[in-house]
């Protein structure tokens, strides 16, 4: 089983075994990783699978470490192998906080666009997904604002519908068949409509962090077509 786990699937239980074993606020990585028995007692795996498992462990490790959660101390301890917990290995300590990040960590940042990457993520991370999704639909709105040359007081669906307007919308691409460009309009209507507007009027609660990544995918899909049509 253990063999069988994803480096950040295991990498909880390592986190717990440095946290048990700290002294003096630092735990030595060959303590963390450590399939040495305690004296007397007989080893707990097969020895033809302890290089399988030392590998497991060791990625666990590397999986910590670059993600900031377990870090070389600073100065010639970390060189010697010592680490501490990051500043968000305080947090990660906790089993539901660590899934929300570990969720986070397997989405890619680099699927967003540009302009919602960081913001985004780091809110997908915390697990604050309505403010994610808020964060991504509001600049999908802004991005086609500026793109289409609207004022401030143009907002929501009715600005969708005025940019991407089939015959004369400013953003709405004539090379394409009408029945498309209808389509594209409804398009970036609905999705404001369903995913930007009610969290702007009250509190939207999103527990499904899957969910929650397609919204934001979505909106970054819609703005890298509003980049498409600043280009023309």
């Amino acid at each position: 089983m253990l063999i069988g786990l994803a480096p950040e699937e295991l990498a909880f239980n390592l986190l717990q075994v440095a946290v048990t074993n700290l002294q003096n606020g630092k735990v030595h990585r060959d303590v963390v990783i450590s399939i040495e028995p305690p004296l007397g007692q007989e080893r707990p795996y097969n020895r033809q699978k302890e290089s399988q498992v030392e590998i497991a462990l060791i990625e666990a490790l590397q999986w910590l470490e670059i993600n900031a959660i377990l870090l070389p101390e600073p100065g010639i301890n970390g060189k010697n192998g010592f680490r501490i917990l990051g500043r968000r290995g305080n947090e990660m300590v906790n089993r539901d906080r660590f899934d929300t990040f570990q969720r986070a960590a397997a989405f890619p940042k680099t699927l967003l666009h540009p302009s919602i990457a960081d913001r985004v993520w780091i809110s997908l991370a915390r697990g604050e997904l309505a403010d994610a999704v808020f964060i991504a639909f509001r600049t999908v709105e802004e991005a086609v604002r500026a793109a289409g040359a609207f004022e401030n007081t143009d907002i929501g669906v009715d600005l969708m519908r005025k940019a991407f307007q089939a015959d004369n919308g400013p953003l709405t691409d004539n090379k394409q068949p009408k029945p498309e460009r209808e389509a594209l309009a409804h398009l970036f209507a609905g999705a404001i409509g369903s995913y930007k507007n009610p969290h702007s009027h009250r509190t939207v609660t999103i527990t499904d962090h899957t969910e929650a990544q397609e919204m934001v995918m979505l909106a970054s899909h819609l703005l890298r077509i509003v980049d498409s049509r600043n280009q023309k």
